[in-house]
């Protein structure tokens, strides 16, 4: 079937490995207690601190970070954080060179997209919102995350096609991590592993292979 719909992993496929875990993590940690002791009233972080299990909730959000958990309170803690980096002008997300100029053409040739990460929805939005490339985030018609499942897990592809009303088969999974393109075919997509020189990210040999968004653009015959 053809591709109507492209739906991207961010991390080690349109940003570097290297921005989120030198930039994006330290910051959050960073930032972490003076946010907390600012803003644990407000009634966001308090809902989402009422998901986090323990007395001590700073403890275990700590034990998060250190072991980088894909849990939902944190991603969604850390996307407040970081929204609030972007806002000062501290944080600016990281795209490779290929990415903006393909998704713009992706669209404009009709194509619909999508985002799915595990990062919250905020953090997706605000790393397209305040991009190196400028204001991506009106290219996308979703911002799916961990509320759909697990990357590895082929019902949570099967949940966002759902969502986004699309029939697996027209929908083209990007992504530099096989597990992941692994479950996502299982579900029915057809897939691309990226894989970027810059991350040394290993071929699987399992799924058609692009070394960048322009190689996408080929293999989707523009």
């Amino acid at each position: 079937m053809p591709v109507s719909h492209v739906l991207t992993d961010i991390e080690g496929t349109t940003t570097a490995i290297a921005f989120v875990h030198r930039a994006l993590f330290p910051y959050a940690a960073s930032a972490l207690d003076e946010f907390l002791v600012k803003r644990s009233g407000d009634a966001d972080v308090a809902e989402i601190l009422r998901e986090v299990p323990g007395e001590d909730k700073l403890a275990t959000l700590r034990g998060w970070m250190a072991s980088d958990a894909k849990v939902t309170p944190l991603k969604a803690l850390q996307g407040l954080i970081w929204d609030q980096g972007y806002a000062q002008g501290i944080l600016r997300g990281h795209l490779w060179p290929d990415v903006a100029p393909n998704l713009r053409d992706w669209r404009a040739l009709g194509l619909h997209l999508a985002i799915y990460s595990s990062g919250s929805e905020g953090a997706q939005r605000l790393l397209f919102r305040h991009s190196e490339a400028g204001d991506l985030e009106p290219l996308f018609e979703g911002f799916f995350d961990t509320r759909m499942g697990g990357k590895r897990e082929a019902a949570s592809y099967t949940r966002i096609a759902d969502s986004w009303g699309a029939a697996p088969g027209h929908i083209l999974f990007l992504s530099d991590v096989a597990e992941e393109l692994d479950a996502a075919r299982e579900a029915g997509l057809a897939t691309c592993q990226l894989v970027r020189a810059e991350d040394e990210t290993k071929p699987s040999g399992r799924h058609q292979e692009a070394s960048d968004f322009n190689a996408v653009t080929a293999l989707l015959g523009g």
